[in-house]
């Protein structure tokens, strides 16, 4: 996912933090509050971008990558992606009628979103993230891209978030 404008020549290329994750993870919703704590810090000065990376284990992952990127659409990408990995548990269990719920809740159109499931048409990006991730060797979620170190958050959280400060900060630093 997305969303940012495309930079103006103007201005520099901000550095890109991809969080390979998939929305039915248990230890992607536990990364959330450190991911939110990034955004939070660095807003529009770090590009960070959910990379899709559903795994065979949780059956409703593909579909809510899929979803997700119709929120994205519909302007509501980040939102949707916090709200359904909050309840990453609950979509175990309920799987697409979660998926619609939350999109309700937010005040999207939640007929889009059922149609979009339908007809596949965000299939091809789910399909290319995941098809990237495996090609540079994600193999669990989740999984961190930034300033070309892939760290690895499926085994552990702890010191990631630091790790991942330290370099976005070298690299804003030689933005200077």
């Amino acid at each position: 996912m997305n969303d940012a404008a495309t930079p103006s020549p103007a201005r520099p290329v901000r550095p890109v933090l991809d969080v390979w994750c998939e929305l039915q993870c248990p230890d992607c919703h536990t990364a959330l509050e450190d991911v939110r704590a990034l955004r939070e810090r660095y807003g529009d000065r770090l590009d960070i971008r959910l990379r899709h990376f559903p795994l065979p284990k949780h059956p409703h992952a593909y579909t809510a990558a899929q979803a997700a990127e119709e929120a994205i659409e519909q302007g509501q990408g980040w939102p949707y992606i916090e709200a359904v990995l909050a309840r990453s548990e609950e979509l175990g269990k309920r799987g697409d009628k979660l998926l619609l719920a939350v999109a309700g809740e937010l005040g999207l159109d939640t007929e889009e979103l059922d149609t979009a499931l339908i007809d596949g048409r965000h299939l091809l990006i789910v399909d290319a993230d995941q098809a990237e991730g495996k090609a540079i060797g994600v193999t669990g979620t989740p999984t961190y891209v930034i300033g070309g170190e892939r760290l690895d958050g499926g085994k552990s959280q702890e010191g990631l978030r630091a790790r991942i400060e330290e370099i976005a900060d070298r690299l804003l630093a030689g933005q200077d």
